[in-house]
């Protein structure tokens, strides 16, 4: 892995894996992000808006079904930038098992492999604003819903949905469901990504 920061606010996370053996891969980043920069502060409202027709929809231990559902007419249609509480709490299936949004989205490209712009995340109250770009074919939204107070980073306590999780990815449990993108690097192939994160204000 490679992280490069940017003179425009970027930063780029490369990632490249060999293999001497067919290997299962699928690598991603678990950061943490409340734009509001207030850790007493939780992120439902903060607006996201994700570049994805359909989600992978889990059964109840949150492991996809291998269904690629349409987002529309769901509380995970993020095509418009929407407040993250706006729909949390509603009485859908797939809420309830993940508590919240714990889910991956398929991201719309025109090729499999192109630089895509995925996420668009905004804090109204800040201005702050996070891009997400990348050349994976999936993004886990996870909103923080199991935080409990138990995680404790740069001396503040994360509390429940006091921050959020934007992972590119390859779907979950991909070997399982051979509709999914393969994750399977074998000898001689080099697996390569990108994700690049823009911040400005607006």
């Amino acid at each position: 892995m490679t992280y490069q920061l940017g003179p425009d606010n970027t930063l780029s996370i490369s990632y490249e894996a060999t293999t001497t053996k067919p290997t299962v891969v699928n690598l991603t980043n678990h950061a943490y992000f409340n734009l509001s920069g207030d850790m007493q502060h939780d992120i439902l409202s903060e607006q996201l808006q994700l570049n994805a027709d359909r989600f992978t929809p889990v059964e109840s231990t949150l492991i996809p079904t291998g269904e690629l559902r349409p987002v529309a007419g769901t509380p995970f249609d993020f095509r418009a930038l929407t407040a993250i509480g706006a729909r949390i709490g509603s009485d859908d299936q797939q809420l309830i098992y993940g508590k919240g949004y714990d889910h991956n989205w398929v991201l719309n490209k025109a090729q499999p492999d192109e630089m895509t712009k995925a996420v668009e995340l905004y804090d109204p109250a800040s201005g702050r604003v996070m891009t997400i770009s990348t050349t994976q074919p999936g993004l886990q939204f996870y909103s923080g819903n199991f935080l409990d107070g138990s995680l404790i980073s740069r001396g503040a306590a994360f509390s429940h949905r006091i921050a959020l999780c934007l992972e590119t990815q390859h779907f979950p449990d991909s070997p399982n469901h051979p509709g999914f993108p393969s994750t399977v690097l074998r000898p001689g192939e080099t697996m390569k990504s990108q994700t690049v994160y823009s911040f400005f204000t607006r």
